[in-house]
């Protein structure tokens, strides 16, 4: 299976907005094994392996896990004990709740407000202070702030589930930067995100509320010892059309690659009906596929592979290929990249 990856660009930004309250984190940069420089690149890809370990340094140095972004930090240990407080609950709905109310206590940030109906149930996140930093870093804090905050609760409600958390809605206190940027968003959640909102919520399928929780205390003791990894690389838990697809393809990596009519034999659909599907969560067979591609040269040029042993393993008929197809996933060579 191909290691996910994620933009350099959320580290980058979370290294800028810390120094700009006094917080070198050189040292998580040089723990992660991440080349500084190309944290100035917005083609630049980090595995997944490489933000989990940057972000436990930085809790290390910072001894804060919301990196300084807020006024009042959430000391080390603080999200193990909201966990212990919820993991016992007998469904999605009553640990969302008491969540909220064990945020407010140990954090200090406002609380979240549930309100809900028959079908649906609407979390809402207000912006936490982060008066503590200077005036010009203060939106862009905000903003990296919110979509932790956003990212944490959707994956953390699938764990707690094992499965997926359909999103009928999400909603977010800022202008849309470009296009792309907005289907990057639609790929996290699982569904179109509105920007320029009032304030940052998230809307449940009740479906999703009603179920009960299955982890437990020994369950939640390996998922904090390996975070914040899983909030990382795991949103739905294999459960939508896509992350099968992504699935049926990374298998596809160690022998001959399923077609589109293969992955839909597989999962007993026609492929005119998940190419419906996959056009409902933002994506397609081709555009998977390039992702996976991508993601497994990435890791590859991190291990320290050469390039003509990540060509053939890919499956290009030359390593010229291979380079012009990693150009065109990334904007840089492999020698470049590396």
């Amino acid at each position: 299976m191909s290691a996910r990856t994620i933009p350099a660009e959320f580290i980058a930004k979370a290294v800028v907005l810390a120094e700009s309250g006094g917080v070198d984190l050189s040292y998580p940069i040089t723990i992660a094994g991440i080349d500084r420089s190309s944290l100035n690149d917005p083609s630049k890809r980090l595995t997944a392996e490489q933000v989990t370990l940057f972000t436990q340094a930085a809790w290390q140095v910072t001894g804060d896990e919301l990196f300084g972004l807020a006024s009042m930090p959430l000391r080390r240990g603080s999200f193990r004990v909201i966990c212990l407080t919820l993991i016992h609950c007998p469904d999605l709905s009553a640990a969302l709740n008491r969540m909220s109310e064990t945020t407010r206590v140990l954090s200090g940030m406002p609380p979240m407000l549930i309100t809900g109906d028959d079908s649906t149930t609407r979390l809402t996140i207000p912006p936490a202070d982060n008066s503590h930093l200077p005036e010009q870093a203060r939106a862009a804090a905000g903003r990296l702030l919110t979509d932790f905050r956003m990212v944490l609760v959707h994956r953390f409600a699938a764990w707690l589930i094992g499965g997926r958390v359909k999103l009928h809605s999400v909603e977010l206190p800022y202008d849309l930067d470009d296009p792309s940027t907005g289907k990057l968003y639609d790929r996290m959640f699982g569904t179109r995100v509105t920007f320029g909102a009032e304030v940052a919520a998230l809307e449940f399928d009740n479906s999703a509320m009603r179920a009960p929780i299955v982890q437990t205390e020994d369950t939640l003791a390996e998922y904090l010892r390996e975070s914040p990894n899983l909030l990382f690389t795991a949103r739905d838990y294999d459960s939508t059309a896509s992350a099968q697809v992504r699935r049926a393809l990374e298998l596809g990596l160690q022998g001959q690659a399923p077609g589109t009519d293969d992955i839909a034999d597989m999962l007993s659909v026609s492929a005119a009906h998940l190419r419906r599907l996959l056009r409902q969560e933002g994506t397609s067979v081709n555009q998977i596929r390039e992702e996976v591609l991508r993601d497994a040269a990435v890791s590859g040029l991190s291990r320290g592979d050469s390039v003509d042993d990540i060509s053939n393993r890919l499956g290009f008929s030359e390593p010229s290929a291979f380079r012009r197809a990693f150009k065109r996933w990334t904007g840089q060579t492999p020698g470049a990249y590396r």
